[in-house]
């Protein structure tokens, strides 16, 4: 449909994102998003957003990549012709480990995705978004507790972007975008699988005053309500989606 708004999701394939996907098209929105490599994720996610009655893009590309990051909008450009929002939460934590443990390498690939792959589709969607239109960035809770012990690295780039945020909110006004951040605390997703941890949202819910992990569709209800009208006075914002803690 015409008047359906469009919406560009990064690391959309699973976990958050894709609940941002799948709500975002039940809410009326055609969706593009870009998975990092499973396929098979993807296309389940693809076929939910489908079956809400979207017109869906699934595209493999990493952000880390700027090359990628162009090919991606370009792709958005063909298939809708227009651009309404983005939601930038592709991102990766990297190997557990201190600072004295951590490596160069490792803060170079943690920065070069969570930091300067948000900064590129940034620059991409403010040449394409109108009046009205939005970006919301997947931060982190960790980048106010710090995440010493386990991924330092990964809460200083999440560190960066919530002061990007509110740096860009206040440039992107000006073309009459809003640019906001949610920081998810503990959220039951594969990423903490992913990093060697998998009891850990388990483990640590007795710190969260509701005394639970959250959702990755609790998340997204946060996305989607700052790309929502009901938000259009909130540009700058830092939101906690982290029971408290």
């Amino acid at each position: 449909m015409a008047d359906r708004k469009v919406l560009l999701v990064t690391g959309g394939g699973r976990g958050i994102g894709a609940a941002v996907v799948r709500l975002a098209a039940a809410r009326g929105f055609d969706v593009a998003f870009t998975y990092a490599g499973n396929a098979a994720r993807a296309a389940e996610t693809e076929a939910a957003a489908k079956a809400a009655g979207a017109t869906v893009l699934a595209l493999k590309a990493d952000v880390a990549d700027p090359k990628a990051v162009a090919a991606t909008f370009a792709a958005v450009d063909q298939r809708f012709g227009r651009l309404d929002a983005l939601v930038n939460n592709a991102g990766i934590t990297g190997p557990k480990a201190t600072l004295q443990e951590s490596t160069d390498a490792i803060w170079e690939q943690v920065l070069r995705t969570n930091v300067l792959g948000l900064v590129a589709c940034c620059r991409e969607a403010l040449a394409r978004l109108p009046q009205g239109g939005g970006i919301v960035n997947v931060s982190s809770r960790a980048s106010a507790l710090g995440g010493g012990g386990e991924w330092i690295h990964y809460a200083a780039s999440k560190g960066a972007v919530d002061t990007l945020t509110i740096g860009l909110a206040k440039e992107a006004a000006a073309q009459g975008v809003r640019v906001n951040a949610v920081n998810p605390g503990l959220i039951e997703t594969e990423l903490h699988a992913a990093a060697g941890m998998p009891d850990r949202v388990a483990r640590m819910s007795a710190a969260v005053p509701l005394a639970r992990g959250g959702s990755a569709e609790e998340v997204a209800e946060a996305v989607l309500w700052l790309l929502s009208d009901g938000a259009s006075y909130i540009t700058g914002a830092l939101v906690p989606v982290s029971g408290g803690r």
